[in-house]
């Protein structure tokens, strides 16, 4: 992008009429921002940031480009740039642009269940963006998501990996006290899987599930929302016709190898490690659902970002640039060697491979490929609340009048990671809602109770 190439160039216009300064207009900026985004792709992030700050110096020496132009032209880059950078403090500079203000607190305990939907929060740790950030984490294994909620609720844990409908259930008193609860970032779209015992085989028609056990992570999340979901498309009640439990992700395979469940929609790489072990095959991947949906997120309580705005932004730019390492096929080897170990994850370094690069066994004797079976990308949008909302009302966890767009703005916090995906050179939408489809419905987030009335299959 224009705020990322080089400010010594002779060619490149610094000083026109957008937010960064560099174009004609607002619009011209974001079409440079986005095709730029594929230019530069792989840039490190501490060049990227010493070009913006080297840019705002260079408008600040300069405020008529023709003067700059003519400067340039006479001394040439390498002496310009060697006469700026040896005068003023760049390096410097650019730390404090991506550090931010002065950290409230720099040891931090973040908890995650190990599961690959945190992977960014996990990786953060043993490849360094939390120290880069001027952060010392120390990510705390929890073994279920109550726990994880009611330790950070006690504060025990300063921030957390939570499944996205969390934030909201805990704001509004669901399950919990209400405490006002922030999402600050989706951890990972996609990512999850329906599989079923190797005796179920023969029965890939949900019509067939009546009586079924299913397992889910928690109440209060996507896979108990997108299981439900499809099986009331088949037109099986998910209350009546089948049971739905919550059991921790690391006990569902041992759950069904012991013939307590016949399937589980649950996150990866218990999927992965059912087909591992011998005991379950995927049905199908929850993309096939929904592609794009999202599931887990990075969360904090509004106490603690009020409390600690620089320490909150730290942390938040630490998981921004592990998320955008994470979304490059390129790194999903690395990255799967260094979350595999006992104190992460404790899986087999070829089950993590499967989930991340998407080439994977099915547990049937075929061998699939789909490169987007996961997918890291930490912008919150707020329809993705207003979605979660509808399905609360719809199986009874909530009742009567929801404020469906006050809570996705309250919770969803997509404008502050709009603003820091920006400052680490990413491109993040320019609108906080979009539609979208599930199971080949759509979804218009302005009309979330038309979308709710359309189900014949619902409690509410």
């Amino acid at each position: 992008m224009t705020m990322f190439r080089n400010p010594f160039d002779s060619g490149m216009r610094l000083n026109k009429g957008c937010s960064c300064g560099a174009h004609s207009s607002q619009a011209a900026h974001e079409r440079a921002f986005k095709a730029d985004a594929v230019e530069t792709g792989a840039a490190p992030d501490e060049a990227r940031y010493e070009r913006v700050v080297t840019s705002a110096v260079m408008r600040a020496m300069f405020p008529v480009d023709a003067e700059r132009r003519a400067f340039l032209s006479a001394v040439g880059w390498s002496t310009a740039a060697a006469a700026v950078t040896g005068m003023l403090p760049i390096g410097a500079a650019t730390e404090a642009f991506s550090q931010g203000g002065p950290l409230e607190k720099k040891a931090l305990k973040v908890g995650f269940i190990p599961i690959t939907c945190a992977t960014p929060i996990i990786m953060a740790d043993p490849l360094g963006f939390y120290k880069k950030h001027g952060l010392d984490v120390e990510v705390m294994k929890t073994a279920g998501w109550a726990v994880i909620r009611d330790k950070t609720l006690n504060k025990e844990y300063d921030a957390a990996h939570m499944l996205a409908p969390m934030p909201l259930a805990i704001t509004m008193g669901v399950g919990s006290n209400p405490i006002p609860y922030a999402l600050s970032a989706i951890e990972n779209i996609n990512g999850q899987a329906i599989t079923l015992a190797m005796k179920h085989k023969d029965k890939r028609n949900p019509k067939d599930w009546k009586g079924f056990k299913f397992a889910v992570p928690f109440d209060f999340s996507m896979h108990n929302y997108l299981l439900r979901y499809y099986l009331a498309e088949a037109g099986i009640d998910p209350d009546k016709d089948v049971q739905i439990r919550s059991v921790p992700p690391a006990e569902m395979v041992a759950n069904m190898r012991a013939d307590n469940i016949d399937g589980f929609l649950a996150p990866d790489p218990f999927n992965q490690r059912a087909v591992y072990d011998g005991v379950g095959f995927i049905h199908l991947l929850s993309k096939e659902l929904w592609d794009g949906h999202p599931c887990c997120a990075f969360a904090a309580s509004k106490e603690f970002i009020t409390g600690n705005p620089n320490t909150y932004a730290a942390l938040m730019r630490s998981i921004i640039d592990a998320t955008a390492y994470a979304a490059k096929p390129e790194n999903r080897k690395e990255i799967a060697a260094a979350i595999a170990p006992p104190n992460y994850l404790n899986q087999p370094q070829i089950v993590l491979e499967q989930v991340l690069t998407g080439v994977y066994a099915d547990g049937l004797g075929s061998v699939k490929k789909d490169a987007n079976r996961i997918q890291f990308d930490p912008f919150p949008w707020e329809s993705f609340a207003v979605w979660i909302l509808t399905q609360m009302k719809r199986w009874g966890q909530v009742k009567g009048d929801v404020d469906y767009q006050g809570l996705a703005k309250q919770v969803f916090l997509a404008t502050d990671a709009a603003k820091l995906m920006k400052e680490a050179g990413l491109t993040p939408p320019t609108a906080t809602t979009k539609s979208f489809s599930v199971m080949g419905k759509a979804f218009d987030p302005a009309q979330p109770e038309a979308y709710l009335n359309s189900f014949a299959i619902k409690r509410s």
